[in-house]
């Protein structure tokens, strides 16, 4: 994986999809992470170091973003259609190609949020209000 990744926190209504985070291979092969803004700094890093880990992790295991992408979408879709609950992640579902990364990937986000005074369930519904 080439090793130069650009972070940006961007609007909302400007992400791919309903996402807080998303991480997308540009055409020189370089890696573009885009955060929604959300008002803290601490929650925009939060979300950055989670995607960043889950990027490397799913590259280390080939998996690729276009498979990632395809089952958000997939997820979202079903959300839409009343078949999954509202405030739950795609990346948790037991079918997504990439849960144990990104498991792996909130695990670590949980101990930087302690460690920056992140209140859990306040961040977590600031990302829910989305």
């Amino acid at each position: 994986m080439k090793m130069e990744i650009k972070i940006k926190t961007i609007p909302h209504i400007t992400q791919r999809y309903s996402t807080c985070g998303d991480y997308q291979e540009q055409p020189d092969g370089s890696w573009y992470i885009s955060v929604s803004e959300m008002g803290d700094d601490r929650y925009n890093f939060l979300v950055a170091i989670h995607e960043l880990i889950e990027l490397y992790l799913t590259q280390f295991k080939g998996i690729t973003e276009n498979e990632i992408t395809a089952y958000d979408l997939y997820y979202e879709a079903k959300r839409e259609q009343g078949f999954v609950e509202e405030d739950s992640e795609p990346g948790f579902s037991t079918e997504a190609p990439y849960r144990k990364q990104h498991t792996i990937a909130t695990a670590i986000e949980m101990m930087l949020a302690a460690e920056l005074e992140v209140d859990w369930l306040a961040y977590d519904r600031k990302i829910n209000s989305l």
